[in-house]
């Protein structure tokens, strides 16, 4: 096994990859830039490198600075985390030139993947289902116009490089067409660098389902089930679970097939993610594949027990998989609730500064589930306009789906965080509505729900009697230092033991 891993991220996922290397004994470098000198995962790691500005392309993206680390430390891998440089296929190949294992799928993966374009003709070769749509690329606003027209609206017009909810519109009509595809491509051009563009049909209603993966580098692959993620704003995941209440076991058996013969169709040899697209009928298409550690992927570690992080370094070290498909079973329930430093009352608008009063639920067993907290900050920290503003990521698990939402509610209800604004009243109010713990969701679900954005909500029965129960003793408690004797004689008179 290896004995020390350099991981070139921060934040949360810094200190998720820490704590399953501390377990298995490996030692860490943590690379860090002037933005993170004070963080937990500094704070954490056996070692560290200082690797430049606090902008991301002048530190966390600089291959050279992660090599240079590397060859300081003497660290045998790198894990990438997710972002920065964890699809980055040249990379991995650097990485490799330089007798430095990366913690990830082989280059040719994340090559056939990442382009959007051509990981739809990989699909279709291996047998998966796609969406109807264009595969190649479109010359200009009057192709992609007559593409849409063959197709049928509403399509989705789509960067190829695209990713992290940029680079997408929706286009009902000739006219959105003429708008979105210049639109599209200005701001895949700008955000990657890439401005191909490929058109599909949109589903109305649709789900976001997306089935976790992994692989070794001895052809081995298996699924590890579902994780639904259609709750979504503006293309981006809010909250996820695991598995689907969409799904039955001939669908998810379905889509766990279809997930594996394209990971076997380009060698894949890590942890890695097959998304889909899912309609009510429970017809599914493929949309693309994250070559990489998802975000999400606490709810799937805690509905199968395995460990994500491990699975990957053992992969990259040359280990076979310990386990087969029908050793992997679904057990409960987990959801997954995004804290986002956002004023989710005007317009959720991003809030950076400090965190004056950072206090989580506790972690563990609760009520008969168990609260996760995935956490890269401490109270006094500050969350930086210069990266992704998700403070934490808090996770339940309960025996049902009901289970695990309830358990969320309570540990929404229990994390408290001040100085800067936070979507946890969001988070709760989502909980406890009616349509979300049917199971009826959608992508449209934040739109439809909340079409004139977060205001609140009315409280619920339960509420207004927790309310009223805390109304009542603190009126008990003011009446008490006003007029002590008097709440005294009280209390004697209904325990029925009148001595007065």
């Amino acid at each position: 096994m290896f004995s020390k891993i350099l991981i070139a991220n921060r934040g949360e996922i810094a200190v998720r990859i820490i704590k399953t290397c501390r377990r298995l004994g490996i030692a860490t470098v943590v690379v860090y830039s002037e933005a993170d000198a004070d963080s937990m995962a500094v704070e954490m790691a056996d070692e560290t490198v200082f690797i430049g500005p606090a902008p991301a392309a002048q530190s966390y993206l600089v291959a050279d600075k992660i090599v240079d680390a590397c060859r300081q430390t003497g660290a045998e891998a790198v894990h990438p985390g997710f972002g920065f440089l964890s699809e980055n296929a040249g990379f991995a190949k650097r990485l490799a030139a330089e007798g430095i294992v990366f913690i990830g799928p082989n280059p040719h993966a994340i090559e056939a993947m990442g382009d959007k374009i051509e990981s739809k003709k990989f699909a279709t070769r291996a047998g998966v289902s796609v969406v109807p749509g264009h595969v190649g690329e479109i010359d200009d606003t009057a192709h992609a116009i007559k593409i849409s027209e063959d197709i049928g609206y509403p399509v989705m017009i789509k960067a190829s490089a695209g990713g992290g909810g940029k680079g997408i519109r929706v286009a009902w009509n000739q006219k959105d067409v003429e708008e979105g595809f210049p639109a599209v491509r200005a701001e895949a051009k700008a955000s990657f660098g890439d401005d191909r563009i490929f058109i599909e049909k949109f589903i109305e209603s649709p789900r976001h389902i997306e089935i976790q993966v992994l692989g070794d580098k001895h052809g081995n692959v298996v699924h590890l089930f579902e994780r639904e993620c259609s709750i979504q704003r503006r293309n981006q995941k809010v909250i996820e679970e695991a598995p689907s209440p969409l799904l039955d076991e001939t669908t998810r058996a379905a889509m766990g097939a279809q997930a594996v013969a394209l990971a076997k169709a380009v060698n894949y040899d890590s942890a890695g993610t097959v998304e889909f697209v899912a309609g009510q009928d429970k017809s599914f298409f493929f949309l693309e594949m994250n070559t990489r550690l998802q975000v999400e992927h606490p709810v799937t570690e805690l509905i199968t027990g395995v460990d994500l992080v491990e699975q990957m370094i053992r992969s990259a070290y040359g280990e076979k998989l310990a386990f087969g498909q029908k050793d992997l079973k679904i057990n409960g329930w987990a959801m997954e609730s995004r804290i986002y430093a956002e004023d989710p009352y005007r317009g959720f608008l991003p809030s950076i500064g400090r965190l004056v009063r950072y206090s989580p639920p506790v972690e563990g067993e609760v009520d008969g589930g168990i609260v996760r907290n995935d956490a890269g900050v401490r109270e006094g920290d500050e969350i930086s306009m210069f990266y992704d503003p998700m403070i934490s990521k808090l996770s339940t698990w309960g025996e049902t789906r009901i289970a695990a939402i309830d358990v969320m509610g309570r540990a929404l209800e229990d994390f408290h965080i001040e100085g800067l604004g936070q979507n946890i009243p969001f988070l709760a109010a989502v909980m406890d509505q009616a349509r979300f713990r049917s199971g009826v969701l959608s992508t449209n679900y934040i739109k439809d729900e909340f079409p004139e954005g977060f205001v609140g909500v009315p409280p619920t029965d339960y509420q207004r009697d927790l309310m009223s129960a805390v109304a009542c003793a603190m009126h008990r408690i003011v009446t008490a230092r006003s007029a002590p004797q008097l709440v005294r004689d009280e209390w004697v008179v209904i325990a029925g033991q009148d001595k007065r």
